[in-house]
């Protein structure tokens, strides 16, 4: 990988975790801002909007992690559909189920519940470190996968 594609990653990393460090977006929207930004605004900054009702495991009921979510949205800047009845992108489904199984296999779970569950307070700093993390993860994991598919412009 080129230093470059490395450097990307890393922002994306660095951008998604500041977003939420700083209390500027949710797990979800920090990761689909970030993402969006890099690509050059692909659609306009509104599309946070989309990613809102996503935090906390679906509007605080602590299910799909956010991150996820934020994820999954994101990769559909690449991979996903305009016209209806088109046919679905080769990588949109594949790579929508690698975020699921590699956060699942390096989190125990894609559940906000079951990822957070050794926190007994969840307004907790240490917690949120820890959803920052998983944020930045799946923001760099996100710009990973679009190097190795060779999607970026």
């Amino acid at each position: 990988m080129k230093q470059e594609q490395t450097n990307l990653i890393e922002r994306a990393r660095q951008q998604a975790e500041g977003y939420f460090r700083r209390g500027e977006y949710y797990c979800s929207e920090a990761v689909l801002t970030t993402i969006n930004q890099l690509l050059g605004e692909e659609l306009p900054a509104e599309i946070v909007k989309l990613a809102s009702g996503f935090p906390v495991g679906i509007g605080k009921s602590k299910c799909l992690c956010g991150a996820i979510s934020g994820g999954v949205m994101a990769l559909g800047l690449k991979y996903g559909r305009t016209e209806p009845g088109a046919k679905m992108p080769a990588n949109s489904f594949p790579r929508s189920a690698e975020l699921h199984d590699y956060i699942k296999e390096e989190y125990g779970s894609t559940c906000c519940r079951v990822i957070t569950a050794k926190f007994e307070d969840f307004a907790s700093p240490k917690r949120a470190e820890h959803c920052i993390g998983i944020t930045g993860e799946v923001a760099a994991w996100v710009m990973s996968k679009f190097i190795e598919d060779g999607v970026l412009d």
